[in-house]
């Protein structure tokens, strides 16, 4: 079967062309407070509200997540390309702390919500290892909605979501 395979440089190079909303994922627990920036971020059904996000299985973000059995998806405004950063651990070698200076709301023990973001706060309901990464199924305890627009990434880096004439028309009209 693994010979009816894309070739793997040439999956990455369709899927850099893939816009997804840049998002942060926490959570908070015995196994500590934790955030990673992630992409991989889905709805999975409305009917009970569950989302999804894939995290690297051997990643401190997927451990802790699994451990806590909590998380929050922070999906982050367009103007966050500085938290987007720091969660990705382009800071880690001067910031040991990820969160340092970064205004977060919950109580302790919570996933953190990240302010600004649009938050989906979840409880693991399951986790399905495919591959390098592990599949974290959790179902919305609730939504904060922060009201901006989002921070997107494709091609290696960041982008505005922009409406299009038609879809701007659309929105007017609501």
């Amino acid at each position: 079967m693994k010979n009816d395979l894309v070739p793997r440089a040439r999956f990455i190079e369709a899927m850099r062309g893939v816009a997804a909303s840049v998002t942060v994922v926490t959570t908070d627990g015995l196994a500590g407070r934790h955030g990673a920036t992630v992409s991989a971020f889905s709805s999975v059904s409305a009917d009970p509200p569950t989302v999804l996000v894939c995290l690297h299985a051997d990643s401190r973000i997927a451990r802790a997540v699994t451990t806590n059995g909590r998380f929050c998806v922070n999906v982050l405004p367009e103007t966050s390309a500085e938290i987007a950063d720091r969660f990705a651990g382009r800071h880690d070698a001067w910031i040991g702390d990820r969160f340092s200076g970064i205004e977060c709301h919950g109580k302790p023990g919570t996933a953190p919500l990240i302010d600004g973001a649009t938050g989906f706060s979840c409880t693991v309901q399951q986790s399905v290892l495919s591959g390098t990464h592990l599949i974290v199924i959790g179902q919305v305890g609730d939504v904060i909605e922060g009201g901006a627009k989002p921070l997107a990434w494709r091609e290696g880096c960041y982008h505005r979501v922009v409406p299009q004439a038609a879809e701007a028309a659309c929105q007017a009209a609501r």
